[in-house]
């Protein structure tokens, strides 16, 4: 099987990329009228080369300074560049822009061509080669091979065939299982079958019959079938062009720059944390807040510049920004961008997505700044470490660490996993959604707040003993997320941070702090139960004698039932616990001689009124004493 990959070309207009490529394969890109009409590349056109070993699918770009972003769409996805320099014109300004530009993104291999050699002398040649050494010294092809041909002769083709298969050689191999991907550059309709769309595969495979999402859309849509040079094939990968016939899509909504990807793997936004490189050469240096177009794939969008450590970035130097977009883009860590003026004149500069999915941060903030730099790392387990705490309460998933973190899906499992080992993840479950993982910082900062509320429902009301769950639950609604509650409040208890008496918690180091004034209220509550015996009073008849306090009668019953010298029976009903006591093993034994008691048995028994004997009923119910099958009621077993 030959190893496919995708050559590009680059260089200025009129330099003879067009003519280089048809000489090589037999195929004119041209294929506009316009283009016809007007002897130029306009958009970017498509060839293929069989070197045997090697199956390469040419990109052939505009060199005019007006379709420096239809060269942009065509340099997505390549694996290798011809730089192109015609001998009669030597290097121009889209030379040096389509180079910087080439730079940007990321190229590693490549070989430069001189075209029209049989328009000017070999001395002519030679000082055309010195140039472009001095454009490219200390770049990626500093000591890339220099080709000379012509397209009209046919000179050096033969030559150029072999050092394309030479470089081919060098292009790293990717082996790592990944997810699809594939930037739209171009659609049409094909009669009988739809919508087709091509662009150049960056990842993964893809076979006729699957589910890609159409981003950023959002869509999901099938594969009908696939084409690769010009042939229907079952399945393409990366490294391919493809021809690919959607199901159900309409060729007014595909738009240059959307996407196709593995479902779950993208997710648009229209906020980027970036590393921002401003060109060495650039006119003038790159403010905060300065407006650009953003290159990126095959697509084109509108920014605003915010630097988050300057207020200006000097040419030649680089710093962290964030790119706050007009239209949501898809993107993934170490995707490589350009960004140019707004007027789309000049390159400004290019750079990295740290977080293809952000949210805005301050400006200034040097613990983000040091996170970025974790993110900028080489580091891939510090990247998805970082990832997890960006991530934040919805917590981490292995798709986002594909993304976030630039590691394939088999990589991701392997460093979730040792994270959680290490507890630098802590792994959420009973009730919270399956396989939720948040950053052990997370965490804690979720038990802190729930600490936070309690401290201050207990100076709130300091001689309460224990509050409502469902008062510390409203005071931290805002988080959205009740199971996760759950799960902290869980582990607070654990850790005997917290107590919990059924729906009631309290701070494990909290003592009610009661004045005088309530302590003497408490004792007189206290001994009225005692006194009352089964014929209780109500809560509300101690109003009178609280006085001030009345406001905190609730709270002073909650600590008597929570010391154990009271029992809560219903609403404003308690009754002593001795009591209590003597009722239970009283109903217990007469329970235990009969066939089930009434309420007005009970009520006899105990010699209360009927409301007491049913408030009593119900406690006993409640504690798993008794049972009640219809008007009766039974010991429990």
């Amino acid at each position: 099987m030959p190893r496919d990959l995708i050559l590009g070309t680059a260089g200025h207009i009129d330099h003879g990329k067009t003519a280089l490529v048809k000489a090589l394969t037999g195929t004119d890109c041209d294929r506009l009228p316009e283009e016809k009409k007007r002897g130029i590349t306009i958009d970017i056109g498509f060839a293929t080369l069989d070197l045997g070993e090697y199956r390469l699918g040419i990109v052939d770009v505009p060199g005019h300074e007006r379709f420096v972003r239809n060269m942009l769409a065509g340099a997505t996805g390549i694996d290798l560049v011809m730089l192109i320099v015609a001998a009669d014109d030597s290097v121009m300004p889209q030379t040096r822009e389509h180079f910087e530009i080439l730079r940007l993104l990321g190229l590693r291999q490549g070989l430069i061509v001189i075209t029209k050699c049989d328009l000017v002398d070999a001395t002519t040649r030679d000082v055309v080669e010195l140039e472009i050494r001095e454009l490219v010294q200390g770049s990626f092809l500093e000591r890339a091979p220099i080709l000379h041909t012509s397209a009209h002769t046919g000179t050096g083709i033969s030559e150029l065939k072999a050092a394309i298969a030479e470089v081919c050689a060098h292009v790293e191999t990717r082996t790592a299982a990944e997810w699809f991907r594939l930037a739209i550059d171009r659609s049409f309709i094909v009669q009988g079958h739809g919508t087709v769309v091509t662009g150049s595969a960056t990842s993964g495979s893809l076979k006729v019959g699957d589910e890609v999402e159409w981003l950023p859309r959002g869509e999901r849509v099938r594969v009908r079938s696939l084409q690769n040079h010009g042939q229907a094939v079952d399945e393409v990968h990366r490294g391919q062009r493809a021809a690919i016939n959607l199901a159900g899509v309409h060729h007014e909504n595909v738009i240059r720059g959307q996407e196709l990807a593995t479902p779950g793997y993208l997710v648009p936004s229209r906020t980027l944390s970036v590393r921002l490189h401003c060109l060495a050469d650039a006119r003038r240096p790159l403010k905060h807040r300065t407006q650009v177009r953003f290159h990126i794939g095959a697509a084109e969008n509108m920014a605003v510049v915010s630097l988050l450590d300057a207020d200006r970035l000097e040419p030649g130097r680089t710093g962290m920004a964030q790119l706050f977009l007009e239209e949501p883009a898809v993107t993934a860590w170490g995707q490589l961008f350009i960004v140019r003026t707004s007027s789309a004149e000049h390159t400004l500069g290019g750079g990295q997505v740290l977080q293809p999915v952000a949210r805005k941060v301050r400006r200034q903030q040097l613990d983000m700044l040091e996170r970025f730099e974790r993110l900028a790392g080489a580091d891939a387990e510090q990247r998805a470490l970082t990832v997890a705490w960006f991530a934040g309460v919805p917590g981490v998933t292995a798709a986002d660490v594909v993304r976030g973190a630039g590691v394939g899906p088999e990589e991701a499992a392997v460093l979730l996993r040792r994270l959680l080992d290490r507890g630098e993840l802590v792994e959420v479950g009973e009730g919270a959604p399956a396989e939720t993982l948040l950053h052990v910082d997370v965490v804690t900062d979720l038990e802190e707040r729930v600490l936070a509320v309690l401290t201050r429902l207990h100076a709130e009301m300091p001689f309460a003993p224990a509050h409502e769950m469902v008062k510390v639950k409203t005071a931290l609604a805002y988080l959205g997320n009740e199971p996760l509650l759950d799960f902290i409040i869980r582990r607070l208890v654990l850790k005997k941070r917290i107590k919990r008496d059924g729906q009631r918690l309290t701070l494990s180091t909290f003592k009610p702090k009661l004045s005088v004034n309530l302590l003497k209220l408490k004792d007189k509550v206290v001994a009225a139960y005692k006194e009352a015996g089964l014929k209780p009073p109500r809560a509300e008849s101690f109003a009178a004698q609280a006085g001030g306090h009345a406001a905190h009668l609730d709270e002073l019953f909650a600590l008597c039932v929570a010391e154990g010298q009271l029992v809560h029976l219903d609403e404003d009903y308690y009754l002593d616990s001795a009591a209590a006591d003597q009722v239970r093993q009283m109903l217990a034994e007469k329970l235990t001689a009969s066939n089930g008691m009434t309420v007005a048995d009970i009520r006899d028994a105990l010699g209360t009124g009927r409301k007491q004997a049913m408030l009593v009923c119900q406690y006993l119910d409640r504690i798993g004493v008794t049972r009640r099958e219809g008007d009766l009621r039974f010991l429990a077993k």
